[in-house]
């Protein structure tokens, strides 16, 4: 609620807290004029502050307030002065809160006229979001913009108030450290101090929160910036915001009770939308993918997929039997409500699984008792009805394959099975389909760089009973690793971490890592293990993706104040830009430009700008 000193020369009330009990209440309030509407010689304007919207009549019996309410422009910030009165019978406005009263203006202060906004702010309409960044303090007065900020307020005091019940504390961690990829390039900060020596800008305090563990806080928590000089998607940015945490002494079913018990918390308090189920599934990641194709499955809706890898090893059907022999396997998903697609949508669909890395789309139709498409006449009566049987059709359901190696299958047929959730409108928006994703491979083949890489990170504690498979075969040890996932959405991921050294090395040994450079980049880490270390674990739910997920938000540059574009710029600020050469020179740093045709090789308009 609004508080405001009495004596205070701007205002006594918010605009959008005046109701029929302040009737007969002489108030002062401010803000900026919404829309002025000009009605039989009165002047009605709606004033909107942070609170909402107050409908302010001007009289032209005060007539030098009325004279100055004929300039009101929108987006002018005043102040104005008058008596709280009913509205006149049927001019009520039910949608509006303050709907039942206005407030005759007896004194108006222009504080500060305003020029023409490059775009409106009363009306929702769609803006090129270039512009709507580039003023950006505007696009934050529209009421859905405001209305997700203040919703995200909310959240995070509840993510805060949660975890200070059960104990924990919040502790803030570096923003200047040392370089230790995560993934992703580090930002780098030059050391003006040191020269020819930088700090990074963190992407996670993943070694400072484990070190808290250490030091004996045993329940730490930080709304932390995280900063990742990474591709730009609609799920990314250069910095978002996390809800660190970590346990001492926890398990991973504990861990996952705490997280579990505040997102339903916030869905069931803070939204409108309704939860699919709790406790929320646990998946292993095994699961995940030969039953949704992914790591991140949107739980809402069924096709999932049917794999027919035995039975197409001795198909007739070549392309199957191939992929097969190849080691990769044969998968599909089954489809009704289709209806007869024509070429033209076979086609369309094959060009969504070729998203995936498909080379092809095969199709079988149930038409009767029969199997009809392109590649029946591959399969016996015996085999079409292992086939029917294996995807449990319905007469006219359609049967879509995808034959490769298991990461082309699984990607293909996941984007596949979304693409028919938007078409057939399969899934509830006002659902959440929390679910968990738990026991993750710790390594991962880079195919590029021809070596094995964590597939989250390299603190994570395998399984106990993967330790030998260490020095053996990575690639088969598992991880205790879990994601939160929400229709298809990541929103968190964690781990139980290692806590001992010789562990910790062993892991820097699969990935490249001696004991040499495991020193330098980690010395302070691998020394705390040394000092008794707890067992301990934690998790980092991404505060952005939360609000774009439960505001139906196409991104997350919808759901912060000041985001960077796609592209990664600030177009408010003009940032990333030029800095002046006594500033290179004071830094102990030279520019040096890539070649001719490279990204980055144009030449500067500015001194000392780099692209």
């Amino acid at each position: 609620m609004y508080s405001q000193a009495q004596r205070n020369p701007y205002r006594t009330h918010a605009a959008g807290e005046l109701r029929e009990e302040n009737v007969g209440e002489r108030v002062r309030l401010a803000g900026w004029v919404h829309r002025r509407r000009d009605h039989g010689g009165l002047i009605f304007i709606d004033l909107r502050d942070r609170w909402g919207l107050a409908q302010v009549t001007f009289h032209p019996e005060q007539a030098e307030v009325f004279s100055g309410a004929e300039q009101l422009r929108p987006e002018w910030s005043i102040s104005v002065e008058g008596e709280v009165v009913r509205r006149p019978q049927g001019n009520e406005n039910p949608d509006l809160p303050t709907g039942a009263i206005e407030v005759e203006a007896t004194d108006l202060s222009v504080l500060n006229p305003s020029e023409t906004p490059p775009f409106e702010i009363e009306r929702d309409r769609p803006v090129d979001e270039t512009l709507r960044l580039k003023y950006r303090y505007l696009d934050l007065r529209r009421e859905r913009m405001k209305e997700t900020i203040l919703f995200r307020h909310r959240v995070v005091k509840r993510m805060r108030d949660y975890l200070d019940e059960r104990g924990f504390l919040e502790i803030e961690t570096p923003l200047l450290t040392a370089s230790t990829p995560e993934g992703a390039r580090d930002y780098l900060v030059p050391a003006r101090l040191y020269p020819g020596q930088f700090y990074a800008l963190p992407q996670s305090p993943q070694q400072f929160k484990q070190l808290l563990m250490v030091a004996g806080f045993e329940r730490y928590f930080q709304v932390a910036r995280a900063l990742r000089d990474e591709d730009q998607r609609g799920d990314r940015q250069p910095e978002h915001t996390q809800l660190d945490l970590e346990m001492s002494y926890a398990t991973q079913d504990e861990i996952l009770d705490l997280v579990e018990g505040l997102y339903t918390g916030i869905v069931e308090d803070l939204t409108h939308k309704r939860l699919l189920q709790s406790p929320f599934p646990r998946l292993t990641y095994a699961e995940a993918m030969a039953r949704f194709g992914t790591d991140k499955p949107d739980i809402r809706f069924g096709l999932e997929l049917t794999d027919v890898s035995e039975l197409a090893r001795n198909a007739e059907f070549k392309v199957f039997r191939g992929a097969v022999e190849a080691g990769g396997s044969v998968r599909g998903i089954a489809v009704g409500g289709l209806e007869s697609l024509s070429r033209r949508q076979i086609d369309e669909l094959a060009a969504v699984a070729a998203t995936g890395g498909a080379r092809g789309l095969a199709w079988l139709k149930l038409e009767g008792s029969a199997l009809n498409g392109p590649i029946a006449k591959f399969f016996s009566e015996e085999e079409g009805a292992a086939l029917r049987e294996a995807f449990g059709v319905a007469e006219g359901d359609y049967m879509f394959f995808v034959a490769d190696n298991d990461p082309v299958v699984f990607e293909s047929l996941s984007r596949l099975r979304l693409h028919f959730r938007d078409r057939l409108g399969l899934a509830d928006p006002d659902v959440l389909g929390l679910c968990w994703v738990t026991d993750f491979p710790m390594f991962e083949w880079n195919e590029d760089e021809a070596r094995v890489e964590p597939m989250h990170h390299m603190f994570t504690m395998p399984r106990e009973e993967d330790l030998p498979l260490l020095e053996t075969d990575p690639l088969k040890v598992v991880g205790q690793l879990y994601d939160l996932v929400a229709n298809g959405t990541e929103l968190a991921s964690g781990s139980i971490r290692i806590h001992r050294p010789e562990l910790q090395q062993k892991v820097f040994d699969v990935i490249g890592i001696g004991p040499e450079e495991a020193q330098r980049r980690f010395g302070a880490i691998l020394t705390a293990f040394r000092y008794g270390a707890p067992p301990h674990g934690g998790i980092a739910p991404g505060v952005d993706r939360l609000i774009m997920v439960l505001r139906d938000q196409p991104n997350i540059r919808e759901v912060m104040a000041f985001p960077k574009t796609q592209a990664a710029r600030d177009e408010m600020m003009d940032a990333p830009g030029p800095v002046t050469e006594d500033q290179l020179k004071e830094l102990h740093i030279a520019l040096r430009r890539p070649p001719e045709g490279e990204p980055g090789s144009n030449p500067a308009t500015r001194p000392g700008e780099a692209n």
